[in-house]
C-alpha cells in the first residue's frame, strides 16, 4: 500500500510539465554550481603565475613530453635491471612508471586538441584571462539565478495546486463523515488539519521537488568534478558517509514522531479557541476570563514543549551533518596534503592517482569537496521539514481515508413524488459509543399528515430525525419512502424531498437573502422574499435591519434575536418547497410572538405536505394531526391530544395545566 505522502506525490506529479521543469532547471543550477567551482583551477594555475590560457596549454604540453621522455628513460633502466641513481629500483616500478607514462600521454593528448581554440579565442594576457574569467563567474552565477527563479516558482506552483486539491479533497470527505465524526475528533481537529497540516504537507512537497532535489544535484555535480579529479581519493574521504545514513534515519524517526506530537497540540489549541470564541458571551458573564487565559496558556505551553523537542531533533541533524561534511573535508586536506607534498601516488599501499596530484588540482578537488558540502549542511534542514511534512500527510489521509457508514447506492431508486407514506418498520438503533436508542420503532406517517413527537430527555426523538434525513443507518429494521428503504435512494435525491429546522438555527456569515437562499442557489431575489412572506420574516428585514436583505449577519447571525433567527431559516426551508417538513425544537427558544407568527405561517405552508415534529411545547402540539409518545425507544402512544391526555402519564405530566387548544 502506498504511503500518504505518496498519494500526495500522486497528486503533484499531475503537473508533469512543471515537473519537467523543475527537473530541467535544477541540473541547470548544479552544473553551473560546479562551474563556478572549477574556475578555482586556472585561477591557481595560469592567472596567478601571470602567464595566459594559451602559455599555460603550451607549459602543460611541453612539460608532459619531457616527462614521458623521463620515464622513458626510466622504464628502459628498470626493465634492464639498471640501478637507477637514487638506488635500486625495485621490480614492480615497471608497471607503474608504464601507469604514469599513460597519464601524460592522456594529457598531452588533451591539452593538443583544446591548444588550436584556445590560441584563436583565449585573450592575450593574464589580466585579460583574469576579466575572462571572472565574466564567466558573473555571467554563470547570473545565469543560475535565473534557473533558480524559474525553479523556485514552478516548486511554488505545483506546491501550491496540490494544498488545493489536498484541501478540496479533505472538505469533501469532511462534509460526507457521519455526524459522530464531528464529535468524537471535533471541528477544530478537522479545521487544524484543513489548515496547519496541509500547509505543512505543501511545505513537505515544496521541500522534496525543491531543494531535496537541487542540493543533492549540487551535490553530485561537485562529487563528479572531484571524481575526475582524482576518484580514489574521493572514495577514501567519503568513508563517514555510511555513519551519516544510519545517524539520519533514525532522527527522521524522531523527528516524524515529535511533529505528530506538535501537531495533535495545535489541535487542541485550535479546539479550546473554538471553544471560548463561541461560549464568549458565558465567558464574559461568568467572568472567566482567566481561566480561559489559564487555559490557552497551559495548551501553548504544552506546543512549545513539543515543538522544542522538535527543534532539538532539527538541531542535531543539522549539527550531524555539518560534523561529518567538516570532517570529510578535513580527511580530503589531510590525505591530499600528503600526496602533494611527498609527491606521492600512494596512501596505505593504495594508489590515489596515476602521477603526483598538481596544486591546482588538489585546490580543486578541495573546492569541490566544500561545495558539495554546502548542500549537505542544506539537506539536513530540508529532511526535518520534509519529515514534517510525511507526519502531516499521515494526519491528513487519516480522514480522507476514514470510513462512513453512509453511503451511497450501486443501483439507487427513487419513489414519485409525493410519496405515499414514511415508515419506520422494526428500526433500532444504537450510537458507535453509546447505548441503544431506539429498540423497535414502527411508525407510519402518511403524506400530507403532521405528526408530533414527544418524549423524555434521551428516548430517541432526535434519532428518528437523523434516521429519515440520512444522517445514519439503523442496525436492524428500515426507514422507507413508500416501499423504498432510504439506504437504497441517493441521499441527494432523499434530502432535495425534505427540509429540516433545528433548536439551534444555524446562519451563515453572510446576507439575509443569501441566507435565505442557501441550499437553493437558483432562487431569484423574488423567490427569497416570497419565502420571507411566508415565513413572516419580510416585515422585520425591511424595517428593523440596517440594509434589508443585503444585511449582513456576521458569524452565527449574532446581530438577530432568536425568533427572528428561526424565521430566516424557517424561509429558508420554505424556499426549498419540500415534502417533507422536519421541525426538531424549532420553537423551543423563541418569544410568544415569534412562536405565533411562526405557527401561523406552518399551519399555511405545511398543507398537502409531511410536518414531523419533536417538540414539547403545547402550543405547537396543537398543529399536529397526531401525537406519537416515545419512551424508553419504543412507540409508548399513538393518537390525538384527547386520546393522550387520558390515557399516558408521561403526555399529561407534559402537558400540566396549559392544554392545547384542538387540532
Amino acid at each position: 500500500m502506498r504511503t500518504p505522502f505518496a498519494r500526495v506525490l500522486k497528486s503533484a506529479f499531475r503537473r508533469w510539465w512543471a515537473l519537467i521543469g523543475i527537473v530541467a532547471s535544477s541540473l541547470l543550477i548544479a552544473v553551473l554550481w560546479s562551474a563556478n567551482i572549477s574556475a578555482l583551477y586556472p585561477l591557481v594555475e595560469v592567472v596567478f603565475d601571470g602567464k595566459t590560457l594559451p602559455e599555460y596549454v603550451a607549459h602543460q604540453v611541453e612539460t608532459a613530453e619531457q616527462e614521458i621522455q623521463s620515464l622513458d628513460e626510466q622504464i628502459r633502466r628498470a626493465e634492464a635491471g639498471v640501478p637507477a641513481k637514487t638506488g635500486a629500483m625495485p621490480s614492480k616500478s615497471a608497471q607503474l612508471l608504464a601507469d604514469r607514462r599513460s597519464y601524460q600521454q592522456s594529457k598531452v593528448a588533451s591539452y593538443q586538441r583544446v591548444l588550436p581554440w584556445v590560441k584563436d579565442h583565449a585573450p592575450e594576457t593574464p589580466f585579460g584571462t583574469l576579466l575572462f574569467i571572472l565574466a564567466f563567474l558573473v555571467g554563470g552565477t547570473a545565469l543560475k539565478l535565473v534557473a533558480l527563479c524559474a525553479n523556485l516558482m514552478w516548486v511554488q506552483y505545483i506546491a501550491g495546486r496540490t494544498a488545493i486539491d489536498l484541501r478540496e479533497t479533505f472538505f469533501r470527505k469532511a462534509l460526507r463523515l457521519d455526524l459522530d465524526a464531528f464529535g468524537e475528533n471535533g471541528s477544530s481537529d478537522l479545521t487544524a488539519r484543513l489548515t496547519n497540516d496541509v500547509a505543512l504537507v505543501s511545505a513537505g512537497v515544496s521541500t522534496l521537488l525543491g531543494r531535496m532535489i537541487r542540493e543533492p544535484l549540487k551535490m553530485l555535480a561537485c562529487l563528479v568534478g572531484a571524481a575526475y579529479v582524482c576518484p580514489r581519493l574521493l572514495l577514501l574521504v567519503m568513508i563517514v558517509s555510511p555513519l551519516v545514513a544510519v545517524v539520519m534515519q533514525q532522527l527522521s524517526r524522531a523527528i516524524r514522531r515529535a511533529s505528530r506530537r506538535a501537531m495533535e497540540e495545535m489541535s487542541q489549541l485550535y479546539g479550546m479557541l473554538n471553544d471560548s470564541f463561541a461560549g464568549i458571551r458565558v465567558v464574559k458573564a461568568s467572568n472567566t476570563q482567566a481561566f480561559e487565559r489559564a487555559r490557552l496558556r497551559r495548551g501553548t505551553y504544552a506546543y512549545y514543549r513539543k515543538s522544542m523537542k522538535m527543534a532539538f531533533y532539527n538541531t542535531l541533524a543539522r549539527g550531524t551533518s555539518e560534523l561529518m561534511g567538516m570532517t570529510t573535508v578535513a580527511l580530503a586536506i589531510l590525505a591530499g596534503g600528503y600526496l602533494v607534498l611527498n609527491q606521492e601516488t600512494h596512501l596505505f599501499g593504495l594508489r590515489m592517482s596515476a602521477g603526483p596530484l598538481e596544486r591546482g588540482q588538489v585546490l580543486l578537488f578541495f573546492g569541490f569537496l566544500i561545495g558539495a558540502s554546502d548542500p549537505a549542511r542544506k539537506l539536513a534542514d530540508v529532511w526535518s521539514g520534509l519529515q514534517r511534512g510525511i507526519a502531516a500527510s499521515s494526519r491528513v489521509m487519516e480522514i480522507i481515508d476514514q470510513p462512513i457508514r453512509v453511503d451511497e447506492p450501486a443501483n439507487p431508486i427513487s419513489p414519485s413524488r409525493p410519496h405515499g407514506s414514511i415508515r419506520f418498520r422494526d428500526v433500532e438503533y444504537q450510537y458507535p459509543s453509546g447505548p441503544k436508542v431506539l429498540q423497535g420503532i414502527d411508525l407510519e406517517i402518511r403524506h400530507g399528515e403532521t405528526v408530533a413527537v414527544v418524549g423524555p430527555n434521551g428516548s430517541g426523538k432526535s434519532t428518528l430525525v437523523s434516521l429519515l434525513c440520512r444522517f445514519d443507518d439503523p442496525q436492524s429494521g428500515s426507514v422507507l419512502l413508500d416501499d423504498a428503504p432510504l439506504n437504497q435512494m441517493r441521499t441527494r435525491d432523499l434530502r432535495r424531498r425534505l427540509a429540516l429546522v433545528t433548536q439551534r438555527t444555524v446562519l451563515f456569515d453572510d446576507t439575509i437573502e443569501n441566507n435565505i437562499r442557501y441550499g437553493c442557489p437558483g432562487a431569484d431575489a423574488h423567490d427569497v422574499v416570497r419565502a420571507a412572506k411566508l415565513a413572516f420574516a419580510d416585515d422585520f428585514i425591511r424595517r428593523k435591519t440596517p440594509s434589508g436583505y443585503q444585511t449582513l449577519l456576521g458569524s452565527g447571525g449574532m446581530r438577530l434575536s432568536g425568533g427572528q433567527m428561526q424565521r430566516i431559516a424557517l424561509a429558508r426551508a420554505f424556499l426549498r418547497d419540500p415534502d417533507i417538513l422536519i421541525l426538531d425544537e424549532a420553537t423551543s427558544q423563541i418569544d410568544m410572538e415569534s412562536e405565533q407568527l411562526i405557527h401561523k405561517a406552518l399551519e399555511k405552508f405545511l398543507v398537502g405536505r409531511t410536518g414531523l415534529m419533536i417538540t414539547h411545547r403545547p402550543t405547537t402540539l396543537a398543529m399536529a394531526d397526531r401525537i406519537v409518545v416515545i419512551q424508553s425507544g419504543r412507540v409508548a402512544a399513538s393518537g390525538t391530544h384527547q386520546q393522550l391526555v387520558g390515557t399516558n402519564r408521561f403526555y399529561q405530566s407534559l402537558c400540566g395545566s396549559e392544554r392545547p387548544r384542538a387540532a
